[in-house]
């Protein structure tokens, strides 16, 4: 086999298999109908219920050992000044999460999720240490708006690593995060391409920019595109325009959809780095659960893009898995309340009249 080869699509990307099953779906439907409550009471959870049972096959879904992952990767487009923030808090911010001092360990330790960071190329050189896993590509991309972010055989190797990562890990359930100075410009820079978006419909503050700050980095970002003009199809835009834990990530979920697990994405990067699975496998997107609608100004828009109706709206901008972590007691509630609510009938409750 030579070894500089380009790896053939079929081996990066795994089947994925809509969940659609129309008896199934009856069947859970009425298993809702049949609950002591008015019908369609429950609101939004009947409908992930629902989802729920559809991906795991069951009327009975049941959700096990949730796996949170928050990936973290450097950009070389941080030089351009892009971010409010210096690119070394990419990693003094993984220190803080293995410390537990970040606010995704908080919200890990109060719901019980599996917290472990991924080094998916931060320009850093981490001790190893428990909850931190090692898959750095290289101590980060380079500028995209001179040259490609990574090869091709890079963007492979990320994309392999993420689907390698959920295949180790126990459990049906994957919450994805991220961390990367810049990569909301990455994330932009995709949703823009791939969707077809003016770039400044799909480019926001950040960790914070003001009005000249977003200017300049706009600006930056149609510079990259223009220089990426022929990067139109999904592996050569992210190869192009993408970054280390987004390719990670693409990777996680089309693994993590493979096995139908379900997926409960973040915010505005987490869901950028769920655009590239898509097009990669359009069923992708029935594995997912759409967390909350972020602050950024471009993530409305980008959820509007992939069909993805957001279970919070807390304007929160953070990042690192924040907002799946917070919307995750509500995922696991619907799976409880579809197994574990009595219906009419085991309850002895009279049913509504007519």
């Amino acid at each position: 086999m030579n070894p500089t080869a380009p790896i053939p699509l079929s081996d990066l990307v795994p089947n994925v298999v809509p969940t659609a099953d129309a008896a199934l779906a009856q069947r859970l439907q009425h298993r809702l109908d049949r609950k002591t409550k008015p019908l369609g009471a429950l609101g939004r959870l009947e409908t992930l219920a629902l989802q729920l049972g559809l991906i795991q096959g069951s009327e009975a879904p049941a959700l096990r050992e949730p796996q949170l992952l928050v990936f973290a990767g450097d950009h070389g487009l941080a030089a351009r000044g892009v971010s409010a923030y210096p690119q070394d808090v990419t990693w003094q911010m993984v220190e803080n999460m293995l410390a537990g001092g970040a606010a995704v360990s908080v919200l890990a330790r109060q719901h019980g999720l599996a917290l472990a960071v991924v080094d998916a190329g931060v320009a850093h050189e981490f001790a190893p240490r428990p909850g931190l896993v090692i898959r750095k590509v290289a101590p980060g991309t380079r500028d995209a708006a001179s040259e490609p972010a990574m090869t091709a055989a890079q963007c492979a190797q990320a994309l392999l690593a993420g689907r390698e990562l959920v295949r180790e890990r126990p459990g049906n359930a994957l919450l994805l995060g991220e961390m990367g100075i810049a990569n909301t410009s990455s994330a932009s820079l995709l949703m823009a391409r791939l969707t077809g978006l003016p770039i400044a419909q799909c480019t926001g503050r950040g960790t914070g920019l003001d009005d000249a700050g977003v200017a300049r980095k706009t600006a930056v970002l149609d510079e990259a595109l223009r220089l990426h003009a022929q990067a139109t199809a999904p592996l050569d835009a992210l190869a192009a325009l993408g970054g280390f834990e987004i390719a990670m990530m693409a990777g996680a979920v089309l693994q993590a959809a493979h096995e139908r697990r379900v997926v409960v994405v973040d915010g505005f990067i987490t869901s950028a780095a769920v655009l590239v699975a898509q097009a990669l496998a359009p069923a992708v997107r029935d594995y997912c659960v759409w967390s909350h609608r972020s602050g950024e100004s471009g993530h409305a828009r980008l959820l509007e893009a992939l069909g993805g109706v957001p279970l919070l709206e807390l304007g929160l901008r953070l990042g690192e898995g924040s907002g799946a972590a917070l919307a995750w007691p509500l995922v696991d509630s619907a799976a409880r309340l579809l197994e574990e609510m009595a219906s009419f009938e085991s309850a002895g409750v009279s049913d509504r009249e007519g």
